[in-house]
């Protein structure tokens, strides 16, 4: 007899209770599917070797719908817990954004907003304006705009104000940063030609103005927000190199990568510098980056001088990279709160993470403890210091003290240490809402300090509850072993 007649037909399956109460939540198609899927399954093992182990009945295969079911209701953005130590992680969408900006986002995607409708003359209106006024209060500039990332914004600045002539550049600035964002390459697309100048480690204002001449665009200034040369080195300050250009009638361009509007050392963070510091020091165009330290959503953000800003506007990559309702209505409700809240470092979730105190991280760190560190009996889980990094390419060489779980297995053999470090980070990142962490110097490493709410903290201990199950279940299916 062919054992795969056995498998319930999938009407009987869908008829299973638990699984005809997931019709209600999930609707009827999507919970047929996880049902033929799981059944489908069943099939090929069966047909590969009809005496393998594992059940057939009505009641595992529920479960196994169920759990297939959670998978494909899952979206591939899901939220997941960043305890990676990295506060403004790339890979896992940079800042949080604040509650104002979520309710503004909500409120534009559900109504018509005055997008560029002029509601005082009737007419088309601009969709900068949603933004501009505030960039350049909070700023000093005279003019703004905004487009999809910093990345565009440097394009479009260089491609308006220097294609088809020189942009001079600092030898140390000709950076790289994640997604192969040269600066070279960006020059090259926007249609400049790039001159170096300088030495990789010391650059003199000499260098600069012994290299302009009839073919000369414009000066640019790149912050290396993802390293820093150390050692004998010189740079050329910003008021400088404004001197230098206006003196030979070039702009002066300032690509400042992160751009935070927040002072820095007031908050008792590292120093970083401001769009306002480089406008005041003369530049004509700062670009900067949304969603690193700002805290809001991606943007690329281009403030400086009226006449120049009405240049990058006019350029035809400038409606090719605009930003969309939601963004701006995000951007604009964060502008907002540095330009009206009286604690922007409690109201922006970027800058509440990175001021949070090493004692309040300790103390979740307690709590959490008594919790995990008799979860799994392969691993050792202490409490341990540890040096969290802002992320993104900013202030690369600066880390903030915090509390992690360190896990640790209690295996004697290295080779197996490793392999149970591996099936733990599997386990975690299998999780309903995946807790992303680190490995390093044979420890799988939690850092605290974006759990920083006590509906995190609940919902993280949730997830702890189901990552004995899901250890067990990797450490099977590295043995071959069915589940």
């Amino acid at each position: 007899m062919d054992v795969r007649r056995s498998l319930p037909a999938v009407d009987t399956l869908l008829a299973h209770p638990a699984v005809a109460a997931a019709r209600t939540r999930h609707g009827h198609r999507l919970v047929r599917r996880a049902v033929r899927q799981t059944l489908d399954e069943a099939r090929q093992r069966l047909a590969a070797e009809p005496t393998a182990p594992g059940s057939n009945d009505s009641e595992t295969l529920a479960d196994a719908a169920l759990e297939r079911l959670a998978e494909l209701a899952r979206p591939a953005s899901c939220a997941v817990f960043n305890l990676t130590g990295t506060v403004i992680h790339t890979n896992l969408g940079r800042s949080p954004l604040a509650e104002a900006a979520i309710q503004a986002m909500s409120e534009a995607a559900r109504h018509p907003v005055a997008l560029e409708y002029d509601l005082e003359n009737g007419g088309r209106g601009d969709r900068d304006r949603l933004v501009e006024e505030l960039l350049c209060e909070l700023t000093g500039a005279e003019g703004a705009t905004v487009v999809n990332n910093n990345a565009a914004a440097v394009l479009l600045a260089l491609g308006a104000l220097g294609a088809g002539r020189e942009a001079l550049i600092s030898r140390g600035e000709l950076i790289e940063i994640g997604g192969a964002f040269r600066m070279p390459d960006i020059m090259q697309a926007a249609g400049c030609q790039l001159r170096e100048v300088g030495a990789t480690n010391r650059t003199h204002p000499r260098d600069f103005e012994n290299a302009i001449g009839e073919h000369t665009g414009l000066i640019v200034k790149a912050h290396t927000s993802n390293y820093a040369i150390t050692g004998f080195t010189a740079s050329v300050p910003e008021a400088r190199l404004a001197e230098i250009a206006h003196a030979h009638g070039i702009p002066f361009l300032v690509d400042l990568g992160s751009g935070a509007l927040a002072d820095f050392a007031a908050l008792g963070l590292p120093y970083e510098a401001q769009p306002k510091d480089a406008i005041a020091a003369g530049a004509d165009v700062v670009t900067f980056s949304g969603d690193k330290l700002l805290g809001g959503p991606q943007a690329g953000i281009i403030v400086g001088r009226r006449t120049a800003i009405q240049t990058i506007k006019r350029h035809p990559l400038k409606r090719a990279l605009r930003l969309d309702k939601l963004t701006l209505a995000a951007l604009e409700a964060t502008l907002r709160l540095y330009r009206d809240s009286d604690a922007p470092e409690r109201d922006i979730p970027t800058l509440a993470l990175l001021t949070r105190a090493e004692a309040e991280i300790a103390a979740t760190g307690e709590r959490l403890l008594a919790h995990a560190s008799d979860l799994l009996s392969d691993f050792e889980v202490t409490l341990a210091p540890c040096a969290s990094q802002l992320g993104s390419g900013s202030l690369p060489v600066d880390r903030l003290p915090s509390r992690a779980l360190a896990w640790r297995s209690r295996a004697r053999q290295r080779r197996q240490r490793e392999r149970d470090l591996r099936r733990l980070e599997s386990a975690l990142r299998r999780l309903p809402r995946p807790v992303i962490g680190r490995i390093g110097d044979a420890t799988l490493t939690l850092d605290l300090r974006c759990l920083a709410t006590a509906a995190d903290e609940a919902a993280f201990l949730e997830q702890l509850e189901r990552l004995p199950g899901l250890y067990a279940a990797t450490h099977r299916q590295a043995h071959g072993d069915s589940p």
